[in-house]
């Protein structure tokens, strides 16, 4: 049955098989007669199952009288509504409209369910939206050039030679100057510290080896002395390990290539004429001469 799903044949029938329904619908009243209007059972049927989800009990006669009364009031106003014109200059209803007929080709596209094949190639060709971004484990400790002035260079070379001493048990609490956002990071995403360091400090972590200290490592704040104690590579993860997401992307893929077949297909009974308005400097010229 997925296989059958999935063939390029049946969808095209049944997008064909959606235009020419939407088509229906918008192309024909709600009754046969202009002056006539059905409430059929099937209508008061569905009226009644939706009092029943809303209020937790079936609707009393009266109330289902009453249910029948708006509708053919509803039913009354629009047609009148419609007749005046009151719809062709509305956004709000052009829109809504729109969104109904975008909904038609994504009931097309629900219909198929992904192979693990599929979600693969899927996964390989937007490698970008689901590759896990290199990650940093570190501590640092910076120093403030204003306020070091010309000692810069040697208070840094002092303080990293203290620090190198010290290893992985130096106290860093105490170090340094104060800092806008914290001393130690973890896991931290490679874009993350674009942002917070930019893209100088980001760019020369990756090339730190990890278990020592490092520095002077510029920033836009100004130099910094780091530990790496972690980097994990950027990878693309398999498809086990994100299938939820994958699919998601994938029905959402789906769903815009149909929208567009759809509405392509739609297109196809317009002639579009677009009269663009000529530029103000050439009537202005036009309008001297």
């Amino acid at each position: 049955m997925k296989k059958i799903l999935r063939e390029p044949l049946l969808h095209f029938l049944l997008l064909g098989a959606a235009i020419f329904a939407a088509y229906g619908l918008v192309s024909k009243p709600s009754s046969g007669e202009p002056g006539k209007i059905v409430i059929s059972a099937r209508q008061i049927a569905a009226m009644a199952e939706g009092f029943t989800r809303t209020w937790r009990r079936p609707p009393t006669r009266a109330e289902i009288e009453g249910l029948i009364r708006d509708q053919v009031q509803e039913e009354v106003y629009c047609r009148e509504a419609m007749a005046l014109g009151l719809d062709k200059a509305d956004t709000i209803i052009r829109r809504r409209l729109r969104q109904k007929m975008e909904f038609v080709s994504d009931d097309v596209a629900a219909l198929a369910e992904p192979t693990d094949d599929e979600l693969s190639a899927f996964l390989k060709s937007h490698a970008d939206t689901f590759r896990l971004q290199r990650q940093f484990t570190f501590s640092h400790v910076y120093l403030n050039p204003e306020r070091h002035g010309e000692n810069l260079a040697w208070d840094t070379a002092q303080l990293l030679a203290r620090l190198q001493q010290a290893g992985d048990k130096a106290d860093i609490s105490e170090l340094g100057d104060s800092f806008l956002f914290e001393h130690k990071f973890q896991s931290l995403p490679a874009s993350e510290i674009v942002k917070q360091f930019g893209e100088k400090f980001a760019a020369k972590l990756g090339e730190l080896s990890p278990g020592q200290w490092h520095g002077p490592v510029e920033s836009g704040y100004g130099v910094h002395l780091v530990w790496i104690n972690e980097r994990t590579e950027g990878r693309l993860p398999a498809l086990t390990e994100l299938r939820d997401a994958v699919r998601r992307e994938w029905a959402n893929a789906r769903r815009l290539e149909s929208n567009e077949k759809f509405y392509q297909e739609l297109l196809k009974r317009y002639t579009v004429t677009i009269e663009r308005a000529e530029p103000l400097a050439a009537k202005t010229v036009a309008a001297i001469k």
